[in-house]
């Protein structure tokens, strides 16, 4: 049985950003315009999901966008630009079940920041941050008073 459903519910996930879910064609046009450019695909996880990601995404000087880590959380490599997180069917690329699209909105939830030190590449977590605690901006002037 062909599923070829028209559209795709997938976790876009662009760098500084939280994931969102979108609805995209199911073509590689889309799929394309979704990531900037040439399409990759990676599956690094047991679930039926596959990482679509822009395949000159780090030849291009794409920001780095978030680190993909092994299962004892170490990074192996990072994914730069804008990346999708799709369902896997049988033959294609499917629409992420709910399960699925929310246990990868909270796996990619938190924006991540890289750092180059020599050769070593260190992943920060970006932290969510209140608007509450804006630091005083007055003009010196109006503290003189």
């Amino acid at each position: 049985m062909e599923q070829n459903e028209s559209t795709l519910s997938v976790l876009k996930v662009a760098p500084g950003q939280h994931p969102q879910q979108v609805e995209i064609d199911n073509d590689l046009k889309a799929l394309q315009q979704a990531v900037g450019g040439s399409i990759g695909a990676s599956y690094p996880f047991e679930d039926p999901v596959a990482i679509v990601y822009n395949d000159d995404g780090k030849l291009m000087g794409l920001p780095l966008n978030r680190a993909l880590r092994d299962e004892d959380g170490q990074m192996y490599d990072a994914v730069a630009g804008t990346f999708l997180v799709v369902g896997l069917g049988e033959k294609d690329f499917a629409s992420l079940t709910p399960e699925l699209a929310q246990k990868y909105e909270q796996l990619f939830h938190q924006p991540e920041a890289f750092l180059k030190l020599g050769n070593r590449l260190l992943v920060l977590s970006v932290p969510d941050e209140p608007p509450t605690e804006k630091p005083c901006t007055k003009p010196p002037a109006e503290h003189d008073r």
